[in-house]
């Protein structure tokens, strides 16, 4: 009996943010996933290679959701990574994920309605593809069959940082329903979440039919999915790249995926698993995952420790050295110098804040 062949999957590379908590390595010029921040080569880098041609699954060619200002970046990565026959959509201003992924798959739909889209936001690291290419096996037919799949991550912790989805009943092997969408908890509920065991954390990948996603815009957001339909008529399209017509789609509605689609429809279904997985969103994130010297420092760049312990100090030029102190994060680039204890990661979004542009008009 002939061996069946690997379903086609077309992946969509979500490239937005500004990664404003990894200031002044992140900057709304060069966000975070254009930075190699563990290994050699960029967040992106690594989401193009993990979406390869390989044997487990066809992948097509992918389309890239990025801002009109990033585009010579991501051209920089495609080429870099030979992927030549990439659509990029170009979006002139933020608008969130729903009209993002409505554009994509109206785009997609005219190509093949029945076509299966593999979101993916370019700013993740996932240390066990195969595991995501097995997820992926399992959930083909929950997709096909027109439900809005997502990926659950198994907690490790009471994470306070991300949201939850609750499993409901096991519809096939490994795929269940949604029972419940939840926001960022406190630490006591994200307690709870962990030890109820029904909880897994919602990591923003999602497997769905481009039509499927269609119908269920127009079911429950469809002001949303109207204006992505105005805005593709009046777009440009010149060397595979979509340039989204800037009035229009600033008329969009801004709202994301969960809220616009995932927290209201039927056809939500969940799949867990463990792929090692990390959203590198802060300082301490990158600290806790990179390699450490003897004294559990993550230096990168001329850097001199002395008495130093637990420290990460990334420099890409001038000089840096820490003398007698603990638990530090200290960056230096071109765009600034940050220097924090650990502890306060989560707040660096107040020196992105501090230092962004000033609007002409403000």
């Amino acid at each position: 009996m002939p061996k069946a062949s690997p379903p086609l999957i077309t992946p969509v590379i979500l490239s937005g943010g500004a990664g404003s908590r990894l200031w002044p390595l992140s900057t709304e010029t060069r966000p975070k996933q254009f930075h190699a921040l563990l290994g050699k080569s960029t967040m992106f880098g690594q989401t193009l290679q993990r979406v390869g041609r390989q044997e487990a699954i066809a992948f097509g060619d992918p389309i890239v959701i990025c801002s009109l200002n990033h585009l010579a970046s991501v051209r920089e990565e495609l080429q870099r990574e030979h992927v030549p026959d990439a659509t990029i959509i170009l979006e002139p201003c933020p608008r969130n994920t729903a009209p993002a992924l409505s554009v994509t798959a109206l785009i997609q739909a005219e190509r093949d309605p029945d076509s299966l889209l593999l979101v993916m936001p370019a700013d993740h690291i996932i240390d066990y593809p195969d595991r995501l290419y097995q997820a992926c096996l399992d959930a083909c037919q929950a997709a096909e069959a027109g439900h809005i799949v997502t990926f659950g991550i198994p907690p490790t912790a009471p994470e306070t940082g991300f949201g939850y989805i609750k499993t409901g009943d096991e519809l096939a092997q490994r795929v269940f329903a949604v029972d419940a969408f939840k926001e960022k908890p406190d630490k006591q509920t994200a307690e709870g979440y962990l030890a109820d065991g029904a909880y897994v954390w919602n990591a923003g990948i999602f497997l769905f039919k481009a039509s499927s996603f269609v119908a269920e815009m127009a079911k429950h957001a469809p002001e949303i999915l109207d204006a992505a339909r105005a805005t593709l008529s009046a777009s440009q399209t010149e060397a595979g790249c979509v340039f989204l017509n800037e009035t229009r789609f600033a008329q969009v509605p801004a709202s994301s995926v969960d809220y616009a689609v995932m927290e209201r429809t039927h056809q939500a279904a969940v799949v867990p698993v463990d792929m090692g997985w990390h959203d590198v969103g802060s300082f301490l994130t990158l600290w806790e995952m990179a390699e450490k010297d003897g004294e559990g420092n993550v230096v990168q760049g001329p850097v001199a420790l002395f008495d130093s312990a637990n420290c990460l100090v990334r420099t890409e030029a001038v000089a840096v050295s820490l003398i007698g102190v603990n638990d530090l994060v200290v960056i230096a680039t071109e765009q600034g110098i940050l220097v924090t204890h650990k502890d306060r990661a989560q707040d660096v979004r107040l020196a992105a804040d501090a230092f962004k542009p000033k609007s002409p008009n403000a």
